[in-house]
């Protein structure tokens, strides 16, 4: 899939374009609703460049692959835009696909700022040519371990996918936890039904279940387990990498889906920027945008300003990274090195923990925030 239908390197009038490679999951497996929130926030970043003069007068284009969740259809798009002559890369959601993406960006020499994953080891070696505008995962959920402490629950059982986003994520709750006198108790999700799940709960005494899995299975079937077992009525069921914010956990849970606390990363009060890219967002989506629509944006307003600054040439928009400042829908955007993580990071964006409202499974409850 490209957006727009030009032809590469020609804008719709015939004139030349700067172009941005965006890699986003569209299709299954990849959690399409994050990916179409992305899109929004890409597409709607570079209609307001555009409106606003483009790049010293030259418009942006955005091509759009969709990489379905699939590491080497990711790789094989890096490949793709980077002979169709993109300045940069920008997007991707899911940790495992956007690592497979840096990978190939940094070994051609193409800037790429990733809008969405979190994992922390986004490359195996430090590298120049790859930034980044979400917070790492040991920060956002170090943040969510903290919320858990203090809300009284220090042993903590994970439902967790096999994954190495997922078991990074148990890792840093379980170091953290450990640390403060928790600990975390691993239950296998292909192996144990969802009734089997609710048996373990209760043998191990969890206080809270966490679900690091896909959506919709098997996480909205532990879900209903869970609920419906009269022996675990006090346990919370929490969800860090934010499955309850889309609306396909609303579809398929309804009520059930509330009080599930997760990550977003959000301000507690957005810019007058960020309210007014929220407004155009919704009328795009038809719905509340995600927190994941807002990364998008600021990925291009970021980008925009590098473009604008340092030239289209790649290893000069590699050099930006560490120069550049934008003021983002969520706050002031720099970069810098962060020990442990190799890549350009923007430290930090805005975390918070917050839930669907039982009251109002469409509202959200800000129940943690962390710096």
């Amino acid at each position: 899939m490209t957006t727009p239908t030009s032809a590469p390197g020609t804008s719709p009038d015939g004139g030349s374009s700067v172009k941005i490679g965006a890699l986003v999951p569209l299709s299954r497996p990849g959690w399409v609703e994050a990916g179409r929130n992305l899109l929004a926030g890409l597409e709607l970043a570079v209609r307001d460049v555009n409106d606003a003069g483009g790049i010293a007068g030259t418009p942006l284009e955005l091509l759009v692959r969709d990489t379905a969740a699939d590491p080497q259809r990711a790789a094989a798009a890096v490949d793709e835009l980077a002979g169709l002559g993109v300045a940069a890369l920008a997007g991707e959601y899911h940790s495992v696909v956007a690592r497979a993406a840096a990978a190939r960006a940094d070994a051609l020499g193409l800037p790429f700022l990733c809008s969405s994953a979190v994992l922390d080891a986004l490359t195996e070696q430090p590298t120049e040519w790859v930034a980044r505008v979400a917070p790492a995962q040991s920060h956002g959920w170090r943040i969510y371990a903290d919320f858990l402490l203090g809300a009284g629950h220090t042993r903590i059982a994970v439902a967790a996918d096999a994954s190495v986003y997922w078991a990074s994520g148990t890792r840093i709750l379980r170091d953290h936890l450990a640390a403060r006198g928790g600990s975390v108790v691993e239950l296998d999700v292909r192996a144990l039904t969802p009734a089997a799940v609710c048996d373990e709960l209760v043998e191990q005494g969890a206080t809270a279940l966490l679900l690091l899995a896909g959506i919709p299975e098997p996480a909205v079937s532990i879900v209903r387990a869970v609920r419906g077992d009269q022996r675990l009525a006090g346990v919370l069921i929490g969800a860090p990498a934010g499955q309850p914010e889309l609306p396909e956990w609303v579809k398929s849970l309804g009520d059930e889906g509330a009080a599930v606390p997760f990550l977003r990363y959000l301000p507690e009060r957005l810019s007058p920027l960020g309210v007014r890219v929220e407004g155009a967002l919704r009328e795009r989506l038809a719905g509340a945008p995600s927190f994941v629509a807002f990364e998008g944006y600021d990925t291009i307003s970021v980008l925009a300003e590098v473009l604008r600054s340092h030239g289209t040439d790649r290893a000069g928009i590699a050099e930006a990274w560490p120069h550049v400042a934008v003021e983002g829908t969520r706050g002031s955007i720099r970069f810098s090195r962060v020990p442990g993580i190799g890549v350009w990071q923007w430290a930090w964006p805005p975390v918070q923990v917050v839930d669907r409202d039982p009251a109002d499974p469409d509202s959200f409850r800000v129940l943690h925030s962390g710096g």
